[in-house]
C-alpha cells in the first residue's frame, strides 16, 4: 500500500510530515525555526508541512511569549497539535473504556473505581520502580520517570525550572477517558509523589484542555509517608466532589 496524505503527497512527504507532527507532540508548542533545526530540514519545507497540518485541523498556532524587550513586528508563532492531531498517535478503545468505568462506578461505587485506577497506574509505574528509585534526588528520579513514561507512550521529558523540575507528558493515551474520570490523573499524581519521594504538584493536564500534562517536582522535599499520600488523596476527592479540577 502506497502511503498518501489527504493532498496526495508522496511517501517521503508523508514520513517527513509525520516527523513534524511527532515533534509538535513531544515538544510543542514550538516554533517553525526550532522544528527545522531539530529535523535538519529547511524552514521552507517545515512551513509547507505545517501549512498542511493547519489546513487539516491537526495543528494550531499561538503567539510565542516575548523574551526581553518588546520589539517591533508581529510576534513569532508557536505550533502545537489539536485533539485531532493527537488522535493520529492513538486513543485506543476510548468509548468502551469510558462505558466500562461508568458501569463500574454505577454498580460497584466510587471506591471500586478508585481501586481500579490506582491498580492501573501501579501497573504503569511499578515495572520501572527499580530504575527510578536507584537515582538519588527527586529531580534525578523525575528524569528516569520521564524515560519510563516515554517507553509507555507518554512522550515525556523534564525541564529544569530552578527550584526543581517540570515533568512534561506531551501525549496521554487515556486523555479522553481522564476527561470524564479525573481519578486517573489523581492516582497518577499520587503515584508520582510516592515513587519520586517528594510532594509533587500537577499544574496542567491534557484531559483538562492543556497542551501538555505538567507536574512540578521540587528539587528538595520530604519523603511523603502514607499519611501524607492519603491526605493528598482525600483532598483530591474533595475537589472531585465539589466539581473542582486538580491542580
Amino acid at each position: 500500500m502506497v502511503e498518501q496524505t489527504a493532498a496526495g503527497s508522496p511517501p517521503a512527504d508523508g514520513r517527513t510530515r509525520h516527523a513534524v507532527a511527532r515533534l509538535l507532540l513531544e515538544q510543542g508548542p514550538i516554533t517553525a525555526a526550532a522544528v527545522a533545526d531539530e529535523l535538519g530540514i529547511s524552514p521552507a519545507a517545515v512551513r509547507r508541512h505545517l501549512d498542511v497540518l493547519l489546513a487539516e485541523g491537526q495543528a494550531e498556532t499561538r503567539d510565542a511569549p516575548r523574551r526581553g524587550q518588546r520589539g517591533r513586528g508581529r510576534p513569532a508563532k508557536e505550533f502545537l497539535l489539536t485533539e485531532s492531531g493527537r488522535a493520529r498517535f492513538g486513543h485506543a478503545y476510548d468509548d468502551i473504556a469510558v462505558a466500562a468505568l461508568r458501569f463500574l462506578a454505577e454498580n460497584a461505587g466510587e471506591q471500586a473505581l478508585r481501586t481500579f485506577v490506582q491498580r492501573r497506574v501501579a501497573q504503569l509505574v511499578d515495572p520501572h520502580r527499580a530504575s527510578i528509585t536507584a537515582r538519588r534526588g527527586a529531580v534525578e528520579r523525575a528524569e528516569a520517570l520521564a524515560t519510563a513514561l516515554s517507553g509507555e507512550g507518554y512522550a515525556a521529558s523534564t525541564r529544569d525550572v530552578g527550584a526543581g523540575a517540570q515533568l512534561c507528558q506531551h501525549h496521554c493515551p487515556v486523555a479522553h477517558v481522564a476527561a470524564e474520570f479525573p481519578q486517573l490523573c489523581e492516582a497518577e499524581t499520587a503515584a508520582f509523589a510516592e515513587i519520586l519521594g517528594t510532594h509533587v504538584q500537577r499544574l496542567a493536564t491534557i484531559a483538562r484542555g492543556d497542551s501538555v500534562c505538567t507536574t512540578h517536582v521540587p528539587r528538595t522535599g520530604p519523603v511523603p509517608d502514607q499519611d501524607l499520600i492519603d491526605s493528598n488523596t482525600r483532598t483530591n476527592d474533595q475537589h472531585a466532589t465539589d466539581g473542582g479540577q486538580l491542580i
